[in-house]
């Protein structure tokens, strides 16, 4: 015993005369072991951790990690590893609380997951209500725990593999990048990534473990990305690449709708301005200096409004070239598609604007593979007009289709009432040749167009997802965070939407899924740690 007590002497004069900051010091990605800590002194901070616990005093944890100059998180690491040692070598656990864990499980995950809580929140919350386990390092590192026994990659349960569509793009979290890839018609999370970067060679071995874990793609979405498309010709060069239209073409000149329209209307006002001032003016001079000031101002307002209305008119023009369909539910011909938007861009040059040229000249570059998705198309109707479908409601379900899908894209309520009136009256005229065979006609129809998708929009939706725990958080986020966001994500069930009672795995495996979310968790850790719901004694 008095060796170990020269040992916590000697550790006590060496951090105060030779401080050091943590167990590990971070070099980079990296640590080094702090050598002053021997193992009968983090046997002795796990012993005093545990003991804390067992009596429940309060503020020990905070003591030990000061004492020692280490983080609170590595006291709770040796707390575990030391009871965790005890039950395998002695066959019982360090005395704790007899808690009923599960219970304390559900409250912390459910107020993170579905919650949205952050850890400081659910600590408030379940110390309210009496709740064990409520400090704010416990739920952390048990929140830890759970991540880290579960996958980041989906995997196939399936004896054959399953051909999906990989929707493929990053989000970042304080610049750094996260890679995720969905596929679209479940949107269920294939892979989520904490990576160092976001080069060719990180996005190809994300989806190569894809792929080792039996989903094949068999269409790619991404947006022009560097590191997306060069994986793309190394990795899935044997498929098809189909740009994000919504940021080809909407992202590029969308904005210079609304930016002209400020333009024209700042115009206008500074026209009325000029023509309030024209009556006070009362010399010869003064006058005729405001009438001509007047006369500038409409000229000037003139040519925003024409500015503004005509590259309204061409941009409105080219998005509805990237319609699939036309009024009568007929496939449309991509070469002509692809020659009217390459007119409509010409025209817009001609405009004279020099920042939108440069918009212009961004939309040509993408243009070689934007309309990849009419060949997707031709195949769909293909398979779809062999089937027994009265060819005429099938058209009309077509376009219903479109109109829905606009409804979903349409930002203003205006638009999408509007889009949603012309997608259920070619419904009605659906119903009129199917009769009773509309429900399930109508369904296998949607299913199929579904397959072809223009862009990474479902993405940005799972970006809306991720980003209130990310902000929670202050974008402090780990793989174990988003293992966690990616299993609840895939087996949440919706509750609006046209996903509505169902849950991507559902839709992505075709079987109904009997359990909720958090037994499922359980269910995956419980294979892979059968201790950590064990009741404590």
């Amino acid at each position: 015993m008095s060796e170990f007590k020269a040992e916590l002497l000697q550790s006590d004069k060496l951090i105060e005369n030779e401080p050091v900051i943590s167990n590990m010091i971070p070099r980079g990605n990296k640590f080094l072991r702090r050598h002053d800590l021997t193992p009968s002194i983090r046997l002795y901070i796990a012993f005093m951790a545990i003991s804390a616990r067992a009596t429940g005093t309060w503020g020990k944890i905070t003591e030990l990690s000061q004492q020692f100059m280490i983080s609170r998180m590595f006291v709770y690491m040796l707390a575990n590893t030391l009871q965790e040692t005890s039950l395998a070598v002695f066959g019982v656990n360090i005395p704790t609380p007899a808690v009923a864990k599960e219970l304390t499980y559900r409250y912390m995950l459910s107020l993170r997951l579905e919650g949205k809580c952050s850890i400081g929140a659910i600590s408030t919350i379940m110390k309210r209500f009496g709740i064990a386990i409520a400090a704010q390092g416990s739920i952390s590192q048990y929140l830890q725990r759970f991540g880290s026994l579960l996958p980041n990659t989906l995997e196939n349960s399936d004896d054959e593999v399953k051909l999906v569509v990989f929707l493929a793009d990053e989000i970042f979290a304080k610049k750094i990048p996260i890679l995720v890839t969905v596929d679209p018609i479940s949107s269920a999370i294939l892979r989520i990534e904490l990576a160092d970067s976001r080069k060719v060679n990180d996005w190809k071995n994300h989806w190569e473990c894809i792929q080792k874990n039996g989903f094949i793609a068999t269409y790619l979405v991404t947006d022009e990305g560097k590191g997306l498309t060069g994986a793309h010709k190394e990795a899935l060069a044997d498929i098809i690449r189909q740009p994000d239209t919504y940021h080809a073409i909407a992202h590029q000149l969308g904005q210079w709708a609304d930016r002209l329209e400020t333009s024209a209307y700042g115009a206008i006002q500074k026209e009325f301005d000029c023509y309030d001032t024209l009556d006070s003016a009362r010399s010869d001079e003064v006058i005729n200096k405001r009438i001509d000031a007047y006369d500038e101002a409409v000229k000037l307002a003139d040519e925003a409004i024409e500015l503004y209305e005509t590259f309204l008119f061409l941009y409105i023009s080219i998005i509805d070239e990237l319609k699939l369909f036309d009024s009568n539910g007929n496939l449309r011909n991509r070469k002509e598609a692809e020659e009217n938007i390459e007119v409509g861009l010409s025209l817009i040059e001609e405009l004279g604007h020099k920042k939108i040229i440069k918009a212009v000249n961004k939309v040509r570059r993408t243009m070689p593979g934007l309309l990849n998705y009419f060949d997707l198309a031709i195949s769909v109707l293909h398979d779809l007009s062999s089937l027994p479908i009265d060819q005429e409601a099938l058209k009309a379900l077509c376009v219903a289709w479109q109109w829905g899908k606009g409804s979903i894209k349409s930002k203003k309520t205006k638009r999408r009432n509007f889009c949603d009136l012309n997608e259920n009256f070619c419904l009605e005229i659906a119903t009129g040749y199917l009769q009773d065979e509309y429900e399930a006609v109508k369904e296998q129809v949607y299913q199929q167009l579904d397959q072809i998708v223009q862009s990474s929009a479902l993405v940005e939706c799972i970006n809306s997802i991720i980003r209130p725990y990310l902000d929670r958080s202050k974008s402090n986020v780990t793989q174990e965070t988003l293992n966690l966001i990616m299993f609840y994500h895939n087996h949440r069930r919706y509750v609006d939407g046209k996903r509505k009672g169902q849950t991507p795995m559902e839709i992505l495996t075709g079987k109904e899924q009997k359990k909720d979310w958090i037994e499922l968790l359980f269910d995956a850790v419980r294979e892979k740690d059968p201790t950590l719901l064990v009741p404590s004694k």
